[in-house]
């Protein structure tokens, strides 16, 4: 490839440098392996999740089990759905997590955290749809230390006046 190297004398002919930036579409490459999966980490309060994701048949392993035997409650499973169905891509992906830490509904939100971030890898028009639906942001919040002097991280002991 070739540069031109442009000189820039005044604020007019940097403004038209801009201008000629924005109407560049700026291609995005998909980062897969040479298995053809996209892999990426999802964080959810104590909970870390790796996903792999590939194109098949809409087989969702977790641990080593079904989606439907690991994450028994309904809601739990539609988290997971949610991505899915926002992307439009529904039964086109094979996932395969493996997950560590945390609770049930921790470990939820890191596969779908980690679940949204690989398919915005393997497919990167999903990035839009994903992002403007909160998909790709790490929920940050962990639960409040205990404070000394307290019950827990706010209850108080109850208060005696005499």
């Amino acid at each position: 490839m070739t540069e031109e190297k442009k000189e820039i004398n005044d604020l007019s002919d940097l403004s038209k440098l801009k201008e000629n930036e924005k109407n560049q579409v700026i291609q995005i490459e998909p980062k897969m392996d040479k298995l053809g999966r996209s892999y990426a980490t999802g964080r959810r309060k104590e909970s870390t999740a790796r996903v792999w994701v590939k194109r098949g048949t809409g087989k969702v392993l977790i641990n080593g089990k079904e989606m439907i035997n690991y994450f028994a409650r309904p809601v739990l499973q539609m988290q997971l759905n949610f991505v899915f169905d926002i992307t439009e891509r529904k039964d086109q992906f094979d996932v395969i997590a493996t997950v560590k830490g945390g609770g049930l509904s921790g470990q939820a939100g890191a596969v779908r955290h980690g679940l949204s971030r690989a398919l915005s890898l393997f497919e990167p028009e999903l990035r839009k749809p994903l992002k403007t639906a909160g998909m790709l942001t790490r929920d940050s919040r962990v639960v409040e230390r205990k404070k000394y002097g307290r019950a827990k991280a706010r209850k108080s002991f109850q208060f005696s006046k005499r």
